[in-house]
């Protein structure tokens, strides 16, 4: 009867073993799974991250050329505007000329 308890325990003790060692072989296992899964994460992040910043990058590149455009736009009618103006005076801009020409020659003479 003491040899059987003494088998019985030999027995469990080694069965026990074996789920201790069983249940460490599956805490590695989901270990490295978790490490995985992390680092998975982790460059999926920096993925996007770095997807984000060219979108954002673009945008403000095409922000910044309609804002070039819009700036060029007003500049060539302000220029268009201002030579018609020009344009307008030129005739009595070139009348004084002349007349303060013609006045410098009756002076003079």
């Amino acid at each position: 009867m003491k040899t059987e308890v003494l088998n019985d325990i030999k027995k469990t003790e080694t069965e026990y073993q074996s789920m201790i060692s069983a249940a460490q072989e599956e805490k590695k296992k989901r270990h490295a799974q978790a490490e995985l899964e992390a680092d998975n994460l982790i460059a999926k992040a920096q993925s996007n991250a770095e997807h984000y910043k060219k979108l954002k990058l673009e945008e403000a590149r095409h922000q910044a050329a309609q804002k070039h455009a819009e700036i060029l736009k007003e500049g060539n009618q302000r220029s268009a505007a201002l030579k018609e103006k020009g344009k307008n005076n030129l005739s009595k801009a070139v009348q004084l000329l002349v007349s303060r020409f013609k006045e410098q020659l009756h002076v003079s003479a």
